[in-house]
């Protein structure tokens, strides 16, 4: 079991409620995004991550989700349209001023370095206050703080590490520059069912530290159950949006996501 700690010193959020009303901490706005010039794969797309909620994107393969998601930290600069952040236009702007903003990103495909030891791994997360050596180290205390199995483990490889193991070290690197928002692509994607389990829990808590988290996920069930608000994609384009309780009351709506839940049955 990968115990996780959760720091209950952090305010909690007012709610869904309080959250649905103030300004979005990220929004796309009418973005299209084309891959080899012509070929749109986002079209005319509006999204709003508003604080302190879970915001879910699903819909079916090819229908643009992680996209969205790239373009929203600047991996994928639009054609047509902006990203914004607090209100303020940022296309363009490269990925890695995003941290500036207290912006972060779990990508989905792996994104350690195998070779260097766990503790090496979330000191590169600290490489632009590297010189800063008590920052660096509060940096680390915390993360092990939240994350004992890392502690246990800050030698070894982390390649050696399991699938589950491996992601929450990169939900710890992340969640060291105490970023106000996290942006999480198939964060159980090739993951055992139990280490899932405790991803999806750890998710679910973080608003309660005062962070904001855009969640692209193709375990529709999951993603629906601990999301405050959520997208429906279908090629491309916001097919429909509104909050996990209008979902899960509205008959209609149950029944448009029903056949995708079906491709991903959690164990």
């Amino acid at each position: 079991m990968h115990r996780v700690v959760r720091n209950e010193q952090q305010p909690k959020q007012a709610g869904p409620a309080a959250g649905a009303l103030a300004p979005p901490v990220l929004e796309l706005r009418n973005v299209d995004v084309a891959y080899h010039g012509d070929i749109r794969i986002l079209q005319g797309l509006s999204m709003a991550v508003r604080p302190g909620l879970i915001t879910g994107v699903i819909g079916p393969n090819g229908a643009g989700k992680s996209t969205a998601l790239r373009t929203f930290y600047g991996l994928l600069k639009p054609v047509v349209g902006d990203v914004l952040i607090d209100g303020k236009a940022v296309t363009g702007m490269p990925p890695w001023r995003f941290i500036e903003h207290g912006i972060a990103l779990v990508p989905q495909g792996r994104s350690l370095f195998n070779e260097l030891s766990v503790e090496d791994n979330l000191r590169l997360a600290c490489w632009t206050f590297r010189r800063d050596k008590a920052r660096v180290a509060e940096a680390l205390d915390r993360t092990y703080a939240q994350f004992p199995m890392l502690r246990e483990r800050r030698s070894q490889a982390a390649g050696a590490m399991s699938g589950g193991q491996q992601r929450f070290l990169e939900l710890g690197r992340a969640l060291a520059l105490q970023p106000r928002a996290v942006l999480l692509d198939e964060p159980t994607a090739m993951i055992a069912p139990k280490a899932a389990s405790e991803i999806y829990e750890f998710v679910r808590e973080l608003p309660r530290q005062g962070i904001t988290v855009l969640l692209v996920d193709q375990n529709v069930r999951q993603c629906v159950r601990i999301s405050d608000h959520l997208y429906v994609l279908e090629l491309g384009r916001n097919k429909i949006d509104g909050s996990a309780q209008a979902f899960s009351e509205d008959s209609s709506l149950r029944d448009m996501i029903a056949e995708w839940i079906d491709y991903r049955i959690d164990a």
